[in-house]
């Protein structure tokens, strides 16, 4: 009966009154079928996500929108969205989607190595925005805009990495470089090394942040001694450690407003 509905669906304007010789389960089916394979131009244009957003503001789009404007087309099973929803659902976040490799992510209907590329030129594009405000503004104007940017850094290493930012007299962004990698939940941090890496870019003042792959962003008693070393031997030199954050899935936490710098 599949086939016949969407043989009828061909050859029908949709007009459930008009279909006389259906059945009323024909008809159902019908309808639900016009339903699921209507096209992202045939709904109301509030409800599309690519003028939702020029009317709305990207803000007002969820995940599945924006990864829909994004992917710009379904396949012949669903339409964009749906398509963008059934990814989200496989991948389980956007992290993840954006942590997948190339194989991992070329596995389902409707990706490949063109949309590889072009989400990864989006994540990179929006990367080197944020390092190009942080460079063109002292960084306490805006310490939000500092946690974002390391969030997008960090957030796609699926083991914990330590990174540092260079600062100089002014709290402008000098250079920012993943120093040290480790296990999933261990990372072995040598602070003569980000001394090493301070005095190699002329740093006035350094951030050091470090990823928590499990998600959870809450400083652990070994991040605190660690801040407390690295602060001790930075002083020797004259530089300033202003801030060690720590990056979980959806939040990113300061030790210095925690008051532990």
């Amino acid at each position: 009966m599949e086939l016949a509905v969407k043989l009828r669906l061909k050859s029908t304007d949709f007009s459930l009154n008009n279909l006389s010789k259906v059945s009323d389960l024909e008809k159902l089916n019908i309808f639900i079928t016009r339903i699921v394979l209507m096209k992202i131009t045939e709904w109301p244009s509030k409800d599309r996500p690519r003028e939702k957003l020029i009317l709305q503001g990207a803000t007002a789009l969820s995940d599945a929108e924006l990864l829909a404007i994004f992917l710009r087309t379904g396949t012949v099973q669903h339409n964009v969205v749906e398509l963008a929803k059934t990814i989200l659902t496989h991948f389980g976040s956007l992290h993840a989607l954006f942590a997948s490799n190339i194989d991992e992510f070329s596995l389902l209907p409707g990706l490949g190595k063109a949309k590889y590329a072009q989400l990864h030129a989006g994540l990179e594009m929006a990367k080197r925005y944020l390092q190009e405000q942080l460079s063109e503004q002292p960084h306490f104007v805006d310490s939000e805009q500092t946690k974002h940017f390391v969030a997008l850094q960090l957030r796609r290493y699926t083991r914990e990495v330590f990174a540092a930012l260079a600062l100089d007299a002014q709290h402008q962004l000098l250079h920012f470089e993943v120093l040290f990698s480790g296990t999933i939940d261990k990372t072995a941090v040598y602070p003569r090394e980000v001394a090493k890496f301070a005095l190699a870019h002329n740093a006035a003042a350094i951030i050091v942040a470090h990823n928590h792959p499990s998600g959870v962003a809450e400083p652990s008693v070994s991040d605190q001694q660690i801040t407390t070393a690295l602060q001790n031997a930075l002083k020797l030199l004259d530089i300033r450690l202003l801030d060690h954050l720590v990056v979980g899935i959806g939040s990113t936490v300061s030790l210095a407003e925690r008051g532990f710098i």
